[in-house]
């Protein structure tokens, strides 16, 4: 063994005992776990809260329906983008520092998108939101690695967590909705500032600080061709709406994102402080997980947006009632989710399950597509959504669980960072491209009928809401094939040597 290895053992060990006594002295721990879990619940909601409000938005603010997409994607691009980064100056300067840093900055660009006065304000916050949740994320969760070493206390930790994780959407959906309603769209954005204050005084007298990589150094190369790369890919896909698919300014940002992104695998297999150490993507069952995760983050984000608009905009709903109408979905991802992971998983293993979860959630998809401008919300949406969940719930916590168990302790943080990663990057290039297909949908039936008529608009509108139901099918479709021939057989063991199965 060389003298490397044994001085990065002697340091790991170091780091986990320093870990241990710093858990073992701590009789606040619990008090940690509810500032990590309110400062998680104030990024999770985020990526739903917003949706709710969008329509609203979108009326005071007079943007287009080309544009309403950046709303959302925004904050998941750069959230994904810089997470691997976030996690890693977490580990550098310290995670007291990067989780107090991440819920200011991200109280801030909050107050700013409450204030926006025009699109492209609205955007530039919604994209500050992301990148300092992209900081505040990996340093909560470590926050919860190095304070909780009792297994244990670790479990119940954990599953405190993946529950705030879990219902932050549900969550999100419902206060974005009482929001809009009782005081206006800029609240759903204003109400960080108030989860921050709590978030910020608890963790600045609570919180040790701890760093695990002082003497690593940042991987810039490395950030900056992931953020390009993952930019350049959602915009390409942006631009197909405008500039339809033979333009250049489509197919070549496609082209330079793919480029980047595989500029950036080789060099994480030559730098000295990857961001993303590639042995972590080597596990057959960890990198189908990691599809899965992408592939699911597509298809949901697209159902969330323009089902809130068909409710909104077509039945009627208000934006509280609109909130209320997605709770059934996660509902029943939430029950099947404890059974899966929990019953399922540990019985039949990955290769059943979630291509059986992928599958339903395709039938559930494709059932919705039945929608109409006379459709009720009780028989046309009600159990299809219904359906969709518990497929979802057969996806998602298995994934997630598989992604992040069995690495190695080093590596547990930067393979959760991933998850993450994966989730957003996959909701940004589903919105992007789902947004893209609808719109083509609605100016492909527009033509050669009266534009001017309000039936033929209407109709042309729900051509755009069962394509885009119709691609996710596609997608989910894709996932079932994909897991079934990426999985192994059988039940897959947890390591002893490994880190624990972080729940996200």
């Amino acid at each position: 063994m060389s003298q490397k290895t044994l001085a990065d053992g002697s340091r790991a060990d170091a780091v986990a005992i320093d870990a241990k006594e710093q858990s073992a002295a701590s009789p606040k721990r619990w008090w940690i776990l509810a500032v990590v879990a309110v400062a998680q619940l104030m990024v999770v909601l985020d990526a739903t809260i917003v949706n709710i409000a969008l329509p609203s938005a979108q009326t005071d603010l007079g943007f287009s329906n080309g544009n309403r997409q950046w709303i959302v994607t925004a904050y998941a691009l750069a959230f994904a983008s810089l997470l691997l980064l976030g996690g890693r100056i977490a580990d550098l300067f310290g995670r007291k520092p990067a989780f107090l840093v991440g819920v200011v900055g991200f109280a801030a660009a909050s107050a700013l998108g409450g204030a926006a006065n025009g699109f492209t304000m609205l955007v530039l916050a919604r994209a500050l939101q992301g990148a300092f949740g992209a900081l505040l994320a990996p340093a909560a969760l470590s926050l919860l690695n190095t304070t909780f070493t009792d297994a244990r206390e670790r479990a119940r930790a954990f599953s405190v967590y993946g529950a705030i994780a879990g219902a932050g959407g549900a969550v999100g959906l419902l206060l974005g909705g009482v929001l809009t309603d009782a005081l206006d769209w800029r609240w759903t954005l204003y109400v960080n500032v108030a989860i921050a204050v709590v978030a910020f005084a608890g963790g600045w007298i609570l919180l040790g600080n701890h760093r695990d990589a002082a003497d690593a150094k940042l991987d810039v190369p490395g950030t900056v061709l992931v953020a390009t790369g993952l930019f350049a890919l959602v915009y390409g896909f942006s631009n197909a709406e405008t500039h339809h698919w033979n333009s250049p300014l489509t197919w070549g940002f496609l082209i330079a994102g793919g480029v980047l992104l595989a500029a950036f695998a080789v060099w994480q297999t030559r730098a000295s402080h990857p961001l993303l150490p590639l042995r972590i993507l080597l596990d057959r069952n960890r990198a189908a997980s990691y599809l899965a995760v992408l592939i699911t983050g597509a298809g949901m984000f697209g159902v969330f947006l323009f089902l809130t608009y068909y409710l909104q905009l077509n039945l009627g709903f208000s934006p509280t009632r609109t909130g209320v109408a997605f709770l059934p979905m996660v509902g029943a991802l939430m029950v099947t989710a404890q059974v899966g992971t929990t019953v399922l998983l540990p019985r039949i293993g990955p290769k059943a399950v979630i291509p059986l979860g992928f599958a339903i959630a395709t039938a559930g998809m494709a059932w919705l597509t039945g929608i109409g401008l006379g459709s009720h919300y009780v028989s046309a949406v009600l159990p299809q959504l219904i359906v969709i969940g518990v497929g979802l719930g057969m996806v998602m916590p298995p994934a997630m669980q598989l992604a992040t168990g069995g690495v190695a302790a080093e590596d547990a943080g930067v393979a959760s960072a991933t998850v993450n990663a994966m989730q957003q990057v996959g909701g940004s290039i589903g919105t992007a491209l789902l947004n893209t297909l609808a719109a083509s949908a609605a100016t492909d039936y527009l033509s050669g009928r009266d534009a001017t008529s309000k039936a033929v608009q209407a109709q042309a509108t729900m051509e755009s809401y069962t394509t885009a139901f119709w691609w996710s099918a596609v997608l989910f479709a894709a996932g079932t094939l994909i897991a079934f021939l990426l999985y192994r057989r059988g039940v897959p063991a947890q390591d002893a040597d490994a880190a624990p199965v972080v729940h996200m």
